[in-house]
């Protein structure tokens, strides 16, 4: 197989120690250190990471009901912590941001929804997308959503019969008999997200003298 345009001299290793994120919720809280700690397995530089978690304002939907829409406001909501962190001087080596919501396809006339998170990470230079997982949600549920225009946040708790589902099992819970929680979910897409800053010799840093 060829390796042409790749490198076979190994990148050096950088240390990670401060991973800024966008939101205070406990799930994402959660699935960011899971991830660091998935990364610190085959790279030391990540073993000494904290979590600084910030709540963010963004102009993403409330319930965000595509890809487009999920990875804006992940994208946004890492440069937002990112612009807060720097004011408060406590600036990071990653910035994160995660979203959770819908996306529908048709296939062969049938509509199918579901339920998804995107990551993206950046160091203030280049940034990188993660997409988690994807399971089927019921149609009772997705219809309360976009035709009730509910979030799926309250939706959940009903279906539950429980209080603030998503800041735990979250809806993945719910759907998965918590085979696979919303931090689960999370993990995954931050470990794609965070690819090129463990992966360099796979993902060269981008050319800023061009």
């Amino acid at each position: 197989m060829s390796t042409q345009g790749f490198s076979t001299k190994r990148a050096p290793r950088t240390r990670i120690e401060r991973i800024g994120l966008g939101s205070d919720r406990a799930a994402k809280i959660m699935a960011v250190r899971a991830s660091i700690a998935r990364v610190a397995e085959i790279d030391s530089g990540w073993s000494k990471a904290s979590v600084v978690a910030r709540p963010v304002q963004t102009d993403a939907p409330a319930m965000p009901l595509n890809d487009w829409e999920l990875m804006s406001g992940a994208r946004e909501r890492a440069l937002a912590v990112r612009e807060i962190l720097i004011a408060q001087k406590l600036g990071a080596d990653l910035y994160v941001g995660l979203e959770g919501g819908f996306h529908s396809i048709s296939v062969e006339g049938e509509w199918h929804t579901f339920l998804r998170g995107w990551a993206f990470a950046t160091d203030g230079k280049r940034g990188s997308f993660g997409m988690s997982p994807s399971i089927e949600v019921p149609d009772a549920i997705v219809k309360d959503v976009i035709q009730g225009k509910r979030e799926l946040g309250i939706v959940i708790d009903e279906v539950a019969n429980a209080r603030d589902v998503r800041s735990k099992q979250g809806a993945w819970g719910v759907l998965s008999r918590d085979l696979l929680t919303r931090a689960m979910s999370f993990e995954a897409a931050l470990i794609a997200a965070f690819a090129p800053f463990y992966n360099p010799n796979l993902y060269p840093p981008p050319d800023v003298s061009s």
